[in-house]
């Protein structure tokens, strides 16, 4: 049986000769994820910003860099103990949303990824991947906070942080609060799962 470390060294070459949308014609590298392969939670998010496509690398900018502060200060959980990838590995133009289309030709990534790692926890942040794993139209601001069923695997919707960047606000019932109180559920939900 072959480990964990050769399938996954497979699937990103596999992601990095991807050619099935548009978006391999303007990337400069494929953003896969990184984290270790014996994770208990899985974050996705929406698609390579600007910094993620000329590094290669998942949330390494703005975006990022608050993630990391709200798991780190907000749940006391380290980067480096979390997978992180996204919906779509390449960078879509201008940071927009990926459409259907590239959603759809990355999926089998996505899911692949997911089901090699079987985290305990999936955390979705925004609309794109939770819309995408669930396969609803349901809204981020409806099913944030809520604990669901992914093939056997707990799925916790929050926001993106780059939602709470356009949204800086820091009031009660604010985006910020809400992932602040979201990350300290998360937190007691991995606490949970130890014992």
């Amino acid at each position: 049986m072959r480990d964990i470390n050769s399938v996954f060294e497979e699937l990103h070459t596999q992601i990095a000769s991807c050619t099935k949308c548009e978006l391999c014609r303007t990337r400069t590298y494929t953003v896969p994820g990184e984290g270790p392969l014996n994770c208990r939670v899985v974050i996705v998010g929406e698609g390579p910003g600007q910094e993620e496509d000329e590094s290669g690398r998942p949330f390494v900018g703005k975006a990022g860099r608050l993630l990391t502060d709200i798991l780190e200060k907000g749940g006391n959980i380290r980067r480096d103990s979390v997978y992180i990838t996204n919906t779509v590995k390449c960078r879509p133009p201008d940071n927009r949303n990926p459409n259907a289309k590239e959603i759809e030709a990355c999926r089998n990534f996505l899911e692949a990824q997911l089901l090699l790692l079987h985290p305990d926890i999936v955390v979705t942040l925004g609309n794109v991947p939770t819309q995408a794993l669930l396969n609803t139209k349901q809204g981020i601001t409806n099913l944030r906070g809520k604990w669901i069923d992914w093939r056997g695997i707990k799925l916790f919707p929050m926001f993106h942080p780059s939602y709470l960047l356009r949204n800086e606000s820091r009031a009660v019932e604010s985006p910020r609060y809400l992932m602040w109180q979201d990350v300290k559920d998360l937190k007691a939900k991995i606490d949970e799962l130890k014992d």
